[in-house]
């Protein structure tokens, strides 16, 4: 499952302003204030990055309250190049990168700090099968009969989200929400373009997969099949 980030900043700004990198990686993110108020009805996160640009000596008691809070997710603080002269490791932190960070190395230390195991202590499966079609969540493939799909990042994201919740409706608004981020300013029709798109690249046997619910938004409709040998299993 993809991780959901937090971004907590002290100004009013997109996340790609904050981290460019972030802007060009998969991951969901929510943005609010790095202020102690919003912490007690911040939504729950895989990952929380703070911006840490300024005010360096404010920056670290945040760091230090975000520990005692035990909020239980792994901090990221983004730092100048300046500021990482000044980081010690009592504030409290798990990784630190630079805002000039690129996509790679940033997705590099997502991935590592997210990283979950099962109970029996082996990596947690990345993959989907539905039929003859498997979705690669750590390699963000997609193939069909063993052919990969020629997928934007968004498109991927998309089938990958409504096949992780098959069944449940989500509108438009929720999936800008959970798949472009908090801060995406665009509209709804957006994701009327990318379930096109989708359902197109999928092509006529596969298309179905993602329903329609009138007035409401889309669903994943797994096959009468696929259904029989979950309910099996």
């Amino acid at each position: 499952m993809v991780p959901s980030l937090l971004l907590l900043t002290d100004g009013p700004q997109a996340s790609a302003e904050v981290l460019p990198a972030l802007g060009l990686l998969p991951y969901p993110v929510r943005v609010m204030p790095a202020q102690a108020t919003v912490l007690v009805n911040a939504p729950s996160a895989d990952l929380i990055l703070l911006d840490g640009r300024r005010d360096l000596p404010t920056v670290k008691s945040f760091c230090k309250m975000l520990q005692a809070t035990g909020l239980g997710a792994p901090l990221i603080l983004v730092l100048s190049e300046g500021g990482a002269v000044a980081v010690q490791s009592d504030w409290g932190i798990d990784d630190f990168v630079l805002d000039t960070v690129g996509p790679a190395e940033l997705d590099a230390r997502i991935r590592l700090l997210t990283s979950t195991t099962d109970s029996t202590g082996s990596a947690a499966s990345t993959e989907i099968r539905i039929g003859e079609l498997q979705i690669d969540s750590k390699g963000f493939t997609a193939k069909l009969r063993n052919t990969s799909l020629d997928l934007t990042f968004k498109e991927f994201e998309l089938l990958r989200f409504l096949t992780q919740h098959p069944g449940r409706v989500f509108t438009r608004s929720q999936l800008l929400q959970e798949v472009w981020g908090y801060d995406y300013f665009g509209g709804t029709r957006t994701v009327d373009v990318h379930v096109r798109r989708l359902r197109a690249k999928l092509g006529p046997e596969y298309e179905a997969l993602i329903g329609t619910v009138r007035n409401v938004g889309y669903r994943c409709d797994l096959p009468r099949t696929q259904e029989l040998a979950e309910v099996s299993n």
